[in-house]
């Protein structure tokens, strides 16, 4: 009898079409009947979606895959993650059961990454969003006329997070002639010296950055991490970027502090977070209707940090 694989969140509809081969496929589905989800399935569905399955393949860390889910799939003998770090996995309740996990290379995630994070950096800073949208629209200038655009020369970035993406993000930073600081709960000035850049204190980072970028690993210690008053701390003209987790920023505070900045009457001389450049979200997709859409000063990318050819060339093949 074939076994049953199932494959959730295929959202970018890739799965199949980095095989290999043709011939790739045909020999698999030879001895397999394979499934491919491309919609978030919760509750019951996702319930229903899994039943019988033998093998499943989850893309990336979308779906919580915990115990009370697991203890519903009583011919689960395999799974398998893309990547190499899934924090919605309840790995001890599948080891209870001696059920196998197994995950795929990256790939050049961690470039891509780097790069959406400069993507949204000069974004926010160019204005590129709404430059793009006057000129799409017949115009040249608004009606107040164009406000001058910062310039990242001279300017500080601070890199929370000094591992191999953060390391990727201070080098651009270095390149643009920026300040380039960084802090961790780890960090060493020997540490950052060898990257180049200065390790100062996190509140040092956050009043005095113009571009403060998260790259620390979620954990339940860094949850909400940047919450209402490190927010606070942070200057009006300055950028939050979050390429990383959702987890570590408290979405409900970052929203009323935009929200607070946009307003006509903020005064520049206010503390705050002024702008946010967001890849990563509690939930996800976004729903149509969040709030976070509307708002004037952040820019928002559907967390496409890792999304890249190369990277899902090798989570296909590997898997």
């Amino acid at each position: 009898m074939k076994k049953r694989i199932v494959v959730l969140d295929d959202w970018e509809q890739n799965f199949k079409k980095q095989a290999t081969s043709q011939s790739d496929w045909q020999a698999v589905e030879a001895n397999a009947n394979i499934t491919i989800h491309s919609d978030t399935l919760r509750g019951a569905k996702l319930v229903e979606a899994l039943q019988g399955a033998d093998a499943v393949i989850l893309m990336r860390d979308r779906t919580p895959f915990k115990a009370d889910l697991i203890a519903q799939l009583p011919n689960l003998k395999y799974v398998v993650f893309t990547g190499t770090r899934n924090t919605q996995i309840d790995f001890e309740a599948l080891a209870a059961r001696g059920i196998p996990v197994g995950c795929t290379a990256f790939g050049p995630s961690k470039e891509n990454t780097c790069e959406i994070t400069w993507a949204l950096i000069l974004g926010a800073v160019k204005q590129l969003e709404s430059n793009a949208s006057l000129m799409r629209s017949g115009q040249w200038r608004d009606a107040i006329g164009t406000v001058p655009m910062s310039l990242l020369s001279g300017q500080r970035l601070g890199v929370i997070g000094l591992g191999e993406i953060g390391s990727r993000v201070a080098k651009v930073g270095l390149a643009f002639g920026m300040d380039v600081v960084c802090w961790s709960p780890n960090m060493t000035p020997e540490r950052a010296a060898a990257k180049g850049v200065t390790s100062v204190s996190l509140e040092e980072l956050l009043t005095s950055s113009k571009v403060v970028s998260l790259h620390i690993v979620p954990s339940p210690a860094t949850k909400h991490f940047m919450n209402a008053e490190r927010l606070a701390m942070m200057r009006s003209d300055a950028v939050l970027i979050n390429t990383s987790r959702a987890t570590l920023v408290d979405m409900d505070a970052l929203q009323a502090t935009l929200a607070k900045a946009s307003q006509p009457e903020a005064s520049a001389s206010q503390s705050g977070c002024g702008f946010a450049g967001i890849d990563v979200y509690n939930e996800e997709p976004v729903p149509a209707d969040h709030p976070i859409r509307k708002l004037p000063n952040v820019l928002l990318t559907p967390h496409v940090g890792f999304v890249c050819e190369p990277v899902f060339q090798n989570f296909d093949n590997g898997v």
